[in-house]
């Protein structure tokens, strides 16, 4: 089974600031454009899973308009970690407590209050689950924090321990990936 993971375009926030579950819009123009070009890729017929947070919303709802032929469903196990307090504070603000008790137990701090990596791993997992159990091929338009969840369950890895554990890197803004699972 194959799994286009989508990253949503770019968000309309300021630069320097923590907004993982906030629910901010992305970038019209780089939106469509993404949409035009991934609507141009993918095989007729898919479902499109979406996380229910506008930027990515936005790219699903886009998509969907050039291809009728997809059918969109949101997920919320798709939407990013939940930084709880933090949200909407720019990252230089947070104090370094805060991030040194996250890294200190990075898998199980709820930094901010709300999530825990863990258990953002946690959902991701039941979500790719799911998607297993439907022997289907499908679309995920989702979050850097959830793309990494995967690449690590792909490693092997459902729990984590450390912040040096966590991928460095992640698909861009309106980028993609298939992987076959």
């Amino acid at each position: 089974m194959k799994l286009w993971l989508v990253r949503h375009a770019q968000p309309l926030i300021a630069p320097g600031v923590c907004y993982g579950a906030s629910d901010i819009e992305a970038d019209g123009e780089r939106t469509a454009d993404c949409a035009v070009r991934l609507a141009a890729e993918l095989p007729r017929g898919l479902t499109v899973h979406s996380s229910p947070l506008r930027r990515c919303l936005q790219l699903a709802q886009a998509l969907c308009a050039l291809r009728p032929d997809l059918q969109l469903r949101q997920d919320p196990r798709l939407r990013e970690m939940d930084f709880g307090q933090w949200e909407g504070v720019r990252w230089d603000d947070i104090p370094r407590a805060a991030y040194e008790a996250w890294t200190a137990d990075f898998g199980v701090e709820r930094f901010g209050g709300q999530e825990s990596v863990n258990e953002l791993m946690a959902r991701v997992a039941a979500a790719r689950e799911a998607f297993r159990a439907a022997g289907q091929d499908a679309i995920w338009v989702t979050h850097g924090g959830v793309l990494r969840a995967l690449a690590l369950l792909d490693q092997g890895l459902s729990r984590l321990d450390r912040a040096d554990q966590w991928p460095a890197s992640v698909a861009g803004w309106g980028e993609w990936q298939s992987i076959t699972l």
